[in-house]
């Protein structure tokens, strides 16, 4: 059973970068064809899909994002990261990582993706 669990800073100065890395167990980021995806809800509002990296490295990204993040992995750590450039309060939000078997680039329910870590508090304020 793959287990994904995202770590990080709970508190951001607006402009600054935010990172978040999502740490696998139970499986390979580098075995078996999945995509690995961050994802974030912020309050009251619905999840978001923010971008996902595949075994082979290959990254896509939602186009509002685009300009301001970048994912990455670390396969000798089993990891990904998520880098979240120029924040603001609006990018306050509780992010998650989890996994799928096809590209999700719109998130109708938490079931289209089989594993999920357990989300973390990110607040941008000074």
């Amino acid at each position: 059973q793959v287990q994904l669990r995202e770590s990080g800073p709970g508190l951001v100065p607006p402009s600054q970068t935010l990172s978040l890395t999502c740490t696998v167990s139970g499986g390979s980021i580098t075995t078996s064809y999945y995509y690995w995806s961050w994802l974030r809800q912020p309050p009251g509002k619905g999840l978001e899909w923010m971008g996902s990296i595949t075994l082979g490295g290959s990254v896509y990204y939602s186009p509002p994002l685009r300009s301001r993040t970048s994912i990455s992995r670390d396969t000798s750590k089993n990891q990904f990261t998520l880098q979240l450039t120029s924040v603001t309060p609006e990018d306050t939000a509780v992010y998650y990582c989890a996994r799928s078997q096809i590209l999700i680039v719109k998130v109708t329910t938490r079931a289209d993706f089989g594993s999920w870590g357990q989300g973390t508090q990110v607040t941008v304020s000074s």
